[in-house]
């Protein structure tokens, strides 16, 4: 599986000190733990470059014994080997251990005398070798897989210790900025739900204050239903659907820059909210980052004034609006809302100019998430074209540039 570079190559598999996967352990998925002393790491927790704790399972020590040899150690290379996910790549932070990966997980730990493992996550992650990975899981009879030996099969390019130290700290400086813009939007998105819980929920939990009233959300928030006709859909246009949306975070800092074309869309504008409308996917709400256009499985709220934008988002993004629309959802296949549904959340309304004073508030906040979405896209463009000539060894980098060096 072959590297066209000018380094001197090796297969994985000789340089590595582990290359496994685990089971799903005694009494299946019936059996994991809400929390418990053990992560099960399963492929939903391994994305590109990214560790997620959404959908982290727990399990029993008993059941970490009976999966003692697939134990996972910080910095260890988790690599995706079955199913739609197969071929993504991150590695073990420190916060989830101790742990263990299932079936569809592989651990990959290289020795760190001649291979750093943060070098090899940057090559798997890399278009080529993902691309590579996709066409080898795909020759599977009925499944995408990879199979230990064609992991153990990969040649990697294998420069020496040092310049791969060196080329990891140029691309991880670029990733750390990225995880500090992730780990700042998440510190604002927190704030402005705490300041929103006191100002609107806790305020109104026993009575209305004075000045306050019952009503519902569609007397503040509209859907502005812009359809676009496939005819007049640019391929320009940004595209967000609901695999580019998280759940429970506002923060859309994914799309495509290329629109999907052959099918209906609705526009939205930077600054409105997006919700999406099927069952499974009601926590996922965010505030649009830029103009685009956006799948029709996704509701575009926004305010009638621009005061009760703070107000309008607050309550979208409630748990008490996920709970209100998965009652009132219709459908048998793939239960779904729509706007008369969210019109219909009963809220309790308070004089325009406190809303308008939350907004001001948390204005400053949304902005500068926004602000940081964008720039670590630049950043993560940058890292992208960076990475195949670091990796190729077309672009070199001085010996002395490691993160020691950088401190």
């Amino acid at each position: 599986m072959g590297y066209n570079g000018k380094f001197q190559t090796s297969k994985l598999g000789p340089l590595c000190q582990k290359v496994g996967s685990g089971a799903t352990p005694r009494g299946g998925k019936e059996a994991y733990l809400e929390s418990g002393p053990f992560s099960l790491i399963r492929s939903q927790n391994v994305h590109n470059n990214r560790f997620t704790n959404e959908g982290l399972a727990f399990i029993s020590t008993e059941q970490a014994d009976d999966l003692s040899n697939v134990e996972v150690e910080a910095g260890d290379v988790l690599l995706n080997i079955t199913g739609d996910s197969v071929a993504r790549c991150c590695q073990a932070p420190d916060h989830v251990l101790p742990a263990r990966v299932n079936q569809h997980v592989a651990i990959i730990r290289p020795n760190s005398a001649e291979l750093d493992a943060t070098f090899l996550r940057y090559f798997l992650v890399s278009p080529r070798m993902q691309a590579r990975m996709l066409m080898f899981a795909a020759a599977g009879a009925t499944r995408n897989a990879l199979t230990k030996v064609m992991i153990e099969d990969f040649v990697v390019p294998k420069p020496d210790i040092i310049e791969q130290q060196a080329i990891v700290s140029v691309l991880g400086t670029l990733d750390d900025k990225i995880e500090l813009n992730r780990r700042m939007n998440e510190t604002l998105e927190a704030l402005a739900q705490t300041i929103f819980k006191n100002w609107f929920v806790d305020a109104a939990a026993t009575k209305l204050p004075k000045g306050w009233r019952a009503g519902t959300l569609g007397e503040v928030a509209e859907n502005p239903r812009r359809s676009i006709q496939p005819d007049e859909i640019k391929s320009s246009m940004s595209y967000i659907g609901l695999e580019h949306m998280p759940r429970r975070s506002i923060a859309l800092s994914e799309w495509e820059s290329d629109t999907k074309l052959g099918s209906n869309k609705l526009e939205f504008k930077r600054g409105e909210i997006l919700f999406g409308k099927l069952r499974p996917y009601f926590h996922k709400v965010g505030v649009a980052p830029l103009d685009g256009v956006c799948s029709t499985d996704i509701l575009v709220v926004r305010p009638k004034a621009p005061e009760w934008f703070g107000f309008v988002l607050g309550h979208v993004s409630s748990v008490e609006l996920v709970n209100h629309t998965n009652a009132a959802s219709t459908g048998t296949k793939m239960p779904r809302t729509n706007w008369n549904d969210l019109a219909r959340f009963e809220v309790a309304l308070p004089p325009e100019s406190l809303a308008a004073e939350f907004t001001a508030t948390i204005r400053p906040m949304i902005d500068r998430i926004i602000a940081n979405i964008h720039e670590s896209r630049t950043l993560a463009e940058l890292r992208d074209a960076l990475l195949p000539k670091l990796l190729s060894g077309e672009l070199r980098v001085p010996a002395a540039h490691t993160k020691e060096a950088a401190i």
